[in-house]
């Protein structure tokens, strides 16, 4: 059974007051740098993979794309895509992205926000990225990241008595596999991997990795929002761009 979180009502809800509050992480600190990281999108058929809201997939086609299939296991995500983001140019897909199918060399851009720690076969989806991919074509994901998805136990901060953060525990972090955390509700499952195991995912799949990035709040941010500090100490996403060599 592929997880279907999103479709829970309480943590659905929950998750669309978090994204409807402008000053989230999403939109301070792991999208600016995801954009960043695309390539240039005029006239460029893009999937993406995991699309939630369609916020990305809009981005994409005002930049641009000629196409967007943008995919997602949750009714309800898609549901609020559709309502808020309904572009003629974007095809909107319910599946789990390990079940999808396309043609080979069908799409230049292939993106994924902080989707990719759900999926339990990780190098089997990279294996069937990169054959969907064009020559030249990129792949652009974020996850959470791995020092964040480590723990085995709802754990964050240790503190002093004083309530303040003294550091982040890191632990099993060599032992991969599927984690539990309570997040709105009990039993959010994802996978935890290692660095070097991502980024060996793509290149054993025959990608060239062609960015790493750990973003952090902006200076800005952090003199408006104090809190955003802690991601200087603790980087919250991992940021991957990977493409496939021409002549592949």
């Amino acid at each position: 059974m592929r997880q279907n979180i999103y479709d829970d009502e309480t943590f659905f809800t929950g998750y669309r007051a978090l994204r409807d509050t402008a000053d989230n992480f999403n939109n301070l600190v792991e999208q600016p740098a995801l954009r960043a990281l695309l390539p240039p999108l005029g006239g460029k058929v893009v999937l993406d993979l995991g699309c939630g809201f369609g916020d990305l997939a809009a981005y994409c086609v005002a930049q641009g794309a000629a196409r967007v299939t943008a995919t997602d296991i949750s009714t309800r995500m898609l549901a609020q895509a559709r309502e808020r983001n309904a572009l003629p140019q974007i095809e909107y897909v319910k599946s789990a992205m390990e079940d999808l199918d396309f043609p080979p060399a069908s799409v230049d851009l292939v993106v994924s926000s902080l989707a990719l720690h759900y999926v339990a076969d990780y190098a089997g989806l990279v294996r069937k990225v990169a054959g969907w991919l064009t020559a030249g074509g990129d792949f652009v994901f974020s996850v959470e990241h791995p020092i964040c998805t480590a723990q085995k136990a709802d754990q964050t901060w240790l503190r002093d008595e004083a309530g303040r953060k003294l550091c982040w525990p890191v632990d099993d972090y060599s032992d991969e596999g599927r984690r539990e955390f309570g997040w709105y509700v009990p039993g959010v499952i994802k996978y935890h991997r290692t660095v070097s195991t991502l980024l060996n995912g793509l290149m054993e799949a025959g990608l060239a990795v062609a960015g790493v990035q750990e973003p952090v709040a902006s200076e800005e941010t952090i003199r408006r929002l104090p809190e955003y500090a802690a991601t200087r100490r603790v980087p919250p996403f991992l940021l991957v761009k990977s493409n496939k060599p021409e002549g592949n």
